[in-house]
């Protein structure tokens, strides 16, 4: 029988407690536990895995190939490029069911049979090791020594859990994204409102069922850089060839606007509008033809964030702009990716995962998981498992792609980190041992590590960061 707390709270017998079950601390418990015999218990507020995929708008699709999302063990899709459509010649993007009914599918077949996970649901994160149920008000408490494995530091926010940034007068029609879908008759006027990939998702979703581009009002508070889909690849020549291209544009920049417009030469990173420079360099991937049905959109309000809505009427920063009074605005304006300041993965307060492989955080947590099961000293842990910052402006992203490449050439010395991460799928710069002989492989692999240093050390200059 568990034994119970003086405040009657039942033990929790686990060695990890992870706060958090959405992409990020399943990718740590599946890699943990697959190298250390240990016990895990996953606690999240929400009523299954899956983070805020459980919460997302029902049209969204992974923005990069599947094959780099989810977990070490179990790849997610099947692998398979398309053949039909736009995006014929891409991997595959699993669209939001998919990837819930995959980490469904990874708990009940995969972390739950072992015996040596727990999964707690609809539960919330109290502190100190303590935790309670959101239904039964049951209170548990992990044991002495368990360590606390904080995978929430980073979780994004989105629109459908949290309210507008704005002021909504009464009248005004304003709904979050997700509830695009379930409107019951069509306004004369959509405003979106947000510059992110949620804002273009919803912008393409419009024009795809039939809204003509003049009813559509796209508020973007500044300009965004995006990463060209197509030299995204699980491809070691595409992908490799891309991390060439973009370190010598990087050593032949003097500012990191220069940068971005040099990759955008190389067809690395794509703008909506040619005509202005983006300030925001979050850079999810887009593919040529999401851009082209985005420059069909003319009716683009640059006047900063907004700050109320009324019937007819948006207030921004720099003036107001006139809607339709029966003008639907459509809230894509949570803050999306967090920017908490980085600190050392291992201390004495927490396992706190964050992004280690610039842009692919699957893989960083992944790759915690696994370093976490094979070292035992935390200074040795932090010492080959660095963390890695998120874009926001272009120096920022210059930056993340300085300390990320940093990042990857101290677990890429490690032989058995070079060995594990190139055996997963998740990794977007692993060489399968089939295609290593190829002449292109050899090539771009070639260009890259001639470039790497100098490439990292001129992002480092771009992004006025030390290395």
């Amino acid at each position: 029988m568990a034994s119970t707390y003086h405040d009657g709270s039942r033990a929790l017998d686990a060695d990890y407690l992870v706060v958090g079950a959405g992409a990020a601390g399943l990718a740590f418990a599946d890699a943990l536990t697959a190298h250390a015999d240990v016990r895990v218990a996953l606690v999240d507020r929400r009523h299954g895995p899956g983070g805020h995929w459980l919460d997302a708008y029902p049209f969204v699709r992974l923005h990069q190939a599947s094959a780099f999302y989810g977990v070490a063990s179990t790849e997610l899709g099947t692998g398979a490029v398309q053949q039909e459509g736009p995006e014929a010649g891409l991997h595959e993007r699993a669209a939001a069911a998919e990837i819930c009914a995959y980490y469904q599918r990874l708990l009940e077949t995969r972390l739950l049979p072992a015996g040596r996970v727990e999964f707690l649901p609809a539960c919330e994160y109290l502190g100190g090791g303590a935790l309670v149920s959101r239904v039964s008000g049951a209170r548990r408490q992990a044991r002495p020594g368990c360590r606390i494995v904080d995978a929430r530091y980073v979780a994004p926010e989105i629109p459908a859990t949290t309210p507008p940034p704005f002021a909504v007068a009464d009248g005004a029609r304003v709904v979050p994204v997700h509830e695009l879908p379930r409107l019951e008759s069509a306004p004369s006027e959509f405003v979106v409102v947000g510059a992110g990939k949620t804002a273009t998702d919803t912008c393409i979703w419009l024009l795809q069922h039939g809204v003509d581009p003049e009813g559509i009002v796209w508020v973007r508070p500044r300009e965004p850089w995006m990463l060209n889909r197509a030299v995204v690849q699980p491809d070691p020549a595409v992908f490799a060839g891309m991390g060439a291209d973009t370190m010598e544009a990087a050593i032949a920049s003097s500012t990191p606007d220069e940068l971005f417009l040099r990759l955008e030469a190389a067809g690395i990173m794509v703008r909506i509008d040619e005509a202005l420079v983006p300030t925001m360099a979050k850079a999810p991937t887009l593919a040529r033809w999401e851009l082209d049905l985005l420059r069909s959109i003319e009716r683009v309000v640059r006047l900063g964030h907004v700050r109320a809505v009324e019937s007819g009427r948006i207030v921004l920063d720099r003036g107001d702009v006139a809607v339709a009074p029966d003008a639907i605005v459509v809230h894509c304006a949570a803050a999306g990716l967090q920017y908490p300041p980085l600190r050392a993965i291992w201390d004495e307060r927490a396992i706190t995962l964050q992004p280690v492989r610039a842009g692919f955080p699957c893989l960083g947590a992944a790759l915690i998981g696994y370093v976490e099961a094979t070292r035992d000293e935390d200074v040795e842990k932090n010492r080959v498992c660095r963390p890695s910052p998120l874009g926001n402006t272009p120096s920022d992203w210059a930056g993340m792609q300085a300390i990320g490449g940093r990042a990857a050439m101290a677990f890429g010395a490690e032989p058995d980190i070079k060995a594990w991460v190139n055996e997963v799928a998740l990794n977007p710069a692993r060489v399968p041992a089939a295609r290593a002989p190829e002449p292109a492989v050899r090539a771009a692999l070639g260009r890259m590590a001639g470039v790497m240093e100098d490439g990292i050390e001129a992002m480092e200059r771009l992004a006025g960061v030390r290395g």
